[in-house]
C-alpha cells in the first residue's frame, strides 16, 4: 500500500460520507414533493446543494492530481482530516433533517447558509494553501510543461471568480442575489475546474 493508498482511503471515505448526506438531501426534498406536502423548496437550497456536489469532485480531483507528492504522515492525514471533515459537516448543513418541520426552504436557507458557505471557503482556502506548499516542498520531477498564457489566465480569473462569489455570498442577504450567485457558481466551477486540467 503506497503513501497516498493510505491518504485516499480516508479521504475517499469522508468524502464519499459527504456527497451522501447531500444526495440524501436531494432524495428527502424527492420524497417530500411526491407526497405532496405544503412544502416550499425554492431555489437557493437545491443550489446551494449542487454546488457542494461540484465542489467536492473537484477537490477529489484536485486530491488524485497530487498523489505524487503526498506522503502518510500523520501531518497530511490531519490535513485531509480537516478539510474534508469541514466538507462532510457543511454538506450536513445544506438540507434540513426534518424537512416537514420547515415549510419553506428559504428560511432553512437563511440560517444555514454563511456557515455552510464559509465551510466550503474555508476548504477551497486550505486546499489551496496545501496544494501550493506541496507543489513547493515536493515538486513533480518529470512534470509536464505548463498550458499557454491564455489558459491559465482564463483559470486564474475562474479561481478569483469563485473565491469574489463566495465571499460575496456571506455578507449578500437578497435571495434573488443569492440565486443569481449560486447559478454563477454552479457555471464557473466546473468550467475552472476543467482548465485545471490543462494548467
Amino acid at each position: 500500500m503506497s503513501a497516498f493508498d493510505l491518504v485516499f482511503a480516508l479521504l475517499g471515505l469522508l468524502l464519499g460520507l459527504a456527497i451522501a448526506e447531500v444526495l440524501g438531501g436531494f432524495a428527502r426534498v424527492l420524497k417530500i414533493k411526491r407526497a405532496a406536502r405544503k412544502v416550499r423548496i425554492g431555489w437557493l437550497t437545491p443550489l446551494l446543494g449542487l454546488f457542494v456536489i461540484i465542489d467536492l469532485t473537484s477537490f477529489w480531483g484536485i486530491a488524485y492530481s497530487l498523489r505524487d507528492q503526498m506522503d502518510a504522515s500523520n501531518l497530511t492525514l490531519l490535513s485531509v482530516l480537516t478539510i474534508v471533515g469541514v466538507y462532510h459537516l457543511a454538506a450536513s448543513l445544506i438540507f434540513p433533517d426534518e424537512p416537514e418541520d420547515w415549510p419553506d426552504f428559504d428560511d432553512w436557507y437563511d440560517r444555514q447558509n454563511r456557515m455552510v458557505i464559509g465551510g466550503l471557503l474555508f476548504a477551497n482556502v486550505a486546499t489551496m494553501v496545501g496544494q501550493g506548499l506541496l507543489d513547493t516542498l515536493r515538486p513533480v520531477a518529470d512534470a509536464p510543461e505548463g498550458a499557454g498564457l491564455e489558459l491559465l489566465l482564463l483559470y486564474g480569473l475562474g479561481a478569483f471568480a469563485v473565491f469574489g462569489l463566495l465571499i460575496a455570498l456571506l455578507f449578500v442577504h437578497n435571495r434573488r442575489w443569492n440565486v443569481a450567485m449560486l447559478v454563477a457558481l454552479n457555471l464557473i466551477l466546473p468550467s475552472t475546474s476543467l482548465l485545471e486540467d490543462f494548467v
